[in-house]
């Protein structure tokens, strides 16, 4: 038996619409990773970006369980001494929660060139006005994820 392996020659990139109301960051995180590496779909390769493009919007209404808004912290270092901040989730959820979704995202992706250019097929909003990209939504079928 000689097995060969599928390699899709083209791909039909389709928009996924994510509502954040009231959803788990880790597990909202979670779901956006999969459409983003193409898991959801029968010919996934993990060498080929066949990802779709996902828009999540009412990003400021995402939930951390637990005592995470208070123990949780975003690390950054801007590369010189002194330059590290520690910022509570309280605060950063409450001045840009995207930045929060974007990080749980980004870590969740391998870390190679593909996931620089997956992450770059990833659209947030604060609130539900995603007008900017409604054209490319309009042209293409897209699904709105609730579950």
């Amino acid at each position: 038996m000689i097995l060969k392996t599928y390699i899709p020659k083209k791909v039909n990139r389709q928009w996924h619409i994510i509502d954040a109301d009231s959803k788990i960051l880790g597990r909202l995180a979670v779901k956006i990773v999969q459409i983003l590496n193409g898991k959801n779909k029968v010919f996934y390769t993990k060498h080929i970006d066949c990802g779709d493009f996902v828009i999540v919007i009412n990003v400021s209404k995402i939930l951390l369980t637990g005592k995470k808004l208070k123990q949780k912290t975003y690390f950054t270092y801007s590369g010189f001494p002194g330059g590290c901040k520690l910022i509570p989730y309280s605060e950063l959820m409450s001045k840009s929660p995207e930045k929060a979704l974007f990080s749980a995202v980004k870590g969740m992706l391998q870390k190679n060139k593909l996931a620089h250019k997956q992450i770059k097929r990833l659209k947030l909003f604060k609130y539900g006005d995603c007008s900017k990209h409604m054209a490319q939504i309009h042209n293409i079928n897209y699904k709105l994820e609730r579950g």
